[in-house]
């Protein structure tokens, strides 16, 4: 390691390995772990649609038995272990936590393991900063599928200052994260609430009467319908009948007019993998005016709902900004009766229906032909616009907090720089 100035040395990742201060693990490959020996619970397994911003994503993990778990017990993460994806999101790492202490890293997954010389949390900062993000997607192999491995990690270059250092800039920048996370529960907690909402007036049919009692609990009259009995007034539609229907595609992604100093937020499934809450206000990729032009959507207005529509059928987002999208989606513009924030509640109360209607031999896809016919409760209008009143301004909150959110990671890089700079 060379020395750039009295406080900082500058390095690769790969002279920390060599001096023993660091090593790479990639995940079991092949027999080690297959997906016969996955089951409903047990250890959890790290994959790469686990891996978020520094953190792990918990939704849709996936477990093996205390048996597998001890015949892969070298691929065991502990605390302060810092984990790449492979394949697919490799701009992404996550700190490993005390609550993830003992999970099996996956096999599309890279694991970096420092000594206590060098403050793993600090480590994990820096290698969430932007010029690293852009090295490693430089140095990735693939175009397609960009793919890590040990040999190109260990071309990675960092710069340590002292350990004490090292701690204070992690705390400091911890304190933001703390924040953060503070905000993502709040924000999971305002969707709950619009959550269990809708189930109690639109599942459970007890919304407030005329006399704000419970209006099925408390006699009102129901009729039958091919949905089964639903309240007086209410009919039953089809999903086309309620909200506008869009799809997208790709710009060629060979031509440079399409893409190069693009500004225009442009949409993949992927973007929508890692969210925290159901608010996207920016993607990974931009395109150009006139590759806004060569999709059929062009560009869709703020309030779009997006349902990815394969690789997997499922993800659900509404959109801050004037938005284009890929072949992976069915876009909804919704209006003020059946409106987005009432739609994003049915799209997950039915996604078992939704994902029922998807077929395909490679993957499976819900077409939008398929979706366009699925059966539609169309509430009555006034349940349906007190809902919107009470409901529309927890996703405003939301969508606030989603912006203070990005104002103080952007805080958090500038700070880094900043502290690694005096």
């Amino acid at each position: 390691m060379s020395m750039s100035n009295k406080k900082y040395s500058s390095c690769t990742l790969g002279d920390l390995i060599d001096v023993g201060i660091a090593e790479l693990q990639t995940g079991p490959f092949g027999t080690m772990l297959n997906a016969k020996e996955y089951t409903l619970s047990g250890v959890p397994v790290i994959a790469v649609q686990n891996i978020a911003e520094n953190r792990l994503y918990t939704n849709n993990l996936v477990y093996v038995n205390q048996d597998t778990a001890r015949r892969l017990s070298r691929y065991r993460v502990l605390v302060g272990d810092i984990i790449f994806g492979r394949k697919g999101a490799v701009e992404r790492r996550a700190l490993i936590r005390r609550s993830e202490d003992g999970w099996i890293q996956g096999s599309d997954c890279i694991r970096l393991r420092v000594s206590s010389e060098i403050s793993s949390e600090f480590l994990s900062y820096q290698l969430g900063s932007s010029h690293i993000i852009k090295w490693i997607l430089t140095n990735a192999h693939g175009t397609t599928m960009p793919s890590l491995n040990q040999e190109i990690l260990s071309r990675l270059p960092l710069i340590l200052p002292p350990l004490p250092v090292q701690k204070k800039i992690a705390a400091i920048l911890s304190s933001l994260d703390d924040k953060i996370e503070i905000n993502t529960r709040m924000n999971n907690v305002l969707e709950e609430i619009a959550r269990a909402l809708f189930h109690r007036w639109f599942v459970e049919f007890e919304f407030p009467n005329d006399e704000g009692k419970s209006y099925k609990s408390s006699g009102g009259r129901m009729i039958e319908s091919e949905l089964g009995e639903i309240p007086e007034g209410w009919r039953v539609g089809t999903v086309e009948d309620v909200v506008q229907i869009f799809g997208g595609s790709t710009p060629n992604t060979k031509n440079l007019e399409y893409w190069e100093n693009g500004e225009h937020p442009f949409c993949t499934p992927k973007d929508l993998s890692t969210l925290s809450t159901s608010i996207i206000l920016d993607t990974e990729r931009h395109i150009t005016d006139k590759g806004v032009q060569t999709i059929s959507s062009k560009q869709l207005p703020v309030g779009t709902l997006l349902l990815s529509s394969r690789a997997p059928v499922g993800y659900l987002a509404i959109s801050a900004v004037p938005i284009s999208v890929n072949q992976g989606f069915i876009a909804m513009i919704c209006n003020e009766t059946i409106s987005n924030v009432y739609m994003i509640q049915w799209l997950q109360e039915n996604m078992e229906e939704i994902q029922g209607r998807a077929n395909g031999s490679t993957f499976l896809e819900i077409s939008k032909r398929n979706f366009r016919g699925i059966p539609f409760l169309i509430p009555a209008e006034p349940v349906l616009s007190s809902y919107n009143r009470s409901v529309k301004p927890l996703y405003d909150f939301v969508e606030n907090i989603v912006r203070e959110n990005v104002r103080l990671r952007t805080l958090r890089d500038e700070l880094l720089s900043k502290l690694m700079a005096s």
